[in-house]
């Protein structure tokens, strides 16, 4: 069997939640590409770039930053190995801020695969010098190659489950030195509320052609808890599954094995509030976690 991959500082955190009687194989991997949630992730690489990087660029960090899944990962798996004492769960959780490089993107992709997409670039525009794009990459290589080892060290019937947050609304800002300005005029009080309400929870299986890669079984246990909540599950309202995503290679390499899951970021934080590191509620936390790992036991 293979063994379990390491953590790196500043790069990937690696947790392995077991149930009393787990296997030797981790039966599920949950990963969280964008877990560089506090500030402290972003000084630590801020302090060593040397591009000019846009004023006040930290506020676009935490805008963008997917706050409240790794405690959600975290609560999910303790939920399911509670329930199901024979699993056990893997949680890599990515610390490098995709305000600098998005560890979810194939990064040489173009821009024009980015906003077929939908998303984000893989480097972002004001990382201008080689020292800095060399700095990254390196990152961003270290991190990929942990979360192959992961997926290879899985359990034969093992799966996946990749963790995402957004905020609660979808809010049209182009990703270019002007970023900051223009979220804050996008979040000012007289527009914050303008901008189209989010999905409480969104399923990314569906490409662009329309085929649709999420696990059914999985989708519907987690559509029935959530309904009970008086959440919402969508199927690719947000964003498709797309090519330029490390996502896509990892549905499609795993099929049927893999969930990639948006949550609302307000139905975690407490409160929610775009610029700054939030609190994070332990109770909106279990209030998600529980039917999460019900659904999730469903692959078994």
């Amino acid at each position: 069997m293979p063994s379990l991959p390491s953590p790196l500082p500043h790069v990937v955190d690696v947790e392995l939640i077991r149930g009393a009687a787990a296997g030797p194989a981790p039966d599920l991997l949950i990963e969280i590409p964008h877990g560089a949630t506090r500030t402290s992730d972003y000084d630590h690489y801020a302090a060593q770039l040397t591009s000019p990087l846009p004023p006040d660029l930290s506020d676009f960090f935490h805008v963008n930053t997917d706050a409240g899944a790794p405690e959600l990962a975290t609560a999910t798996a303790h939920a399911l190995v509670a329930a199901q004492p024979a699993r056990s769960v893997l949680i890599l959780r990515c610390r490098v801020p995709r305000t600098f490089i998005d560890c979810n993107r194939q990064i040489d992709a173009s821009p024009e695969d980015f906003r077929t997409g939908k998303v984000g670039p893989g480097l972002m525009p004001w990382i201008a010098t080689d020292a800095d794009r060399a700095l990254l990459r390196a990152a961003f290589d270290a991190y990929v190659a942990t979360v192959m080892a992961a997926r290879a060290a899985l359990a034969a019937d093992g799966a996946r489950l990749m963790l995402h947050t957004y905020a609660p609304r979808t809010v049209d800002v182009q990703v270019d030195h002007d970023i900051v300005p223009n979220l804050r005029r996008a979040y000012a009080p007289d527009r914050a509320d303008t901008w189209p309400l989010r999905p409480a929870l969104d399923v990314i299986g569906k490409t662009l052609d329309g085929v649709d890669h999420a696990p059914p079984t999985v989708v519907a246990a987690l559509t029935a808890a959530a309904t009970a909540l008086g959440l919402d599950v969508a199927g690719g309202a947000t964003y498709p599954l797309h090519p330029s995503t490390q996502a896509y290679a990892h549905v499609l390499a795993m099929p049927g094995r893999t969930l990639c899951l948006e949550v609302r970021r307000d139905l975690l934080a407490d409160p929610w509030s775009p610029f700054a590191e939030m609190r994070i509620g332990d109770a909106q936390v279990a209030r998600l976690a529980a039917p999460l790992a019900e659904a999730l036991a469903a692959w078994w």
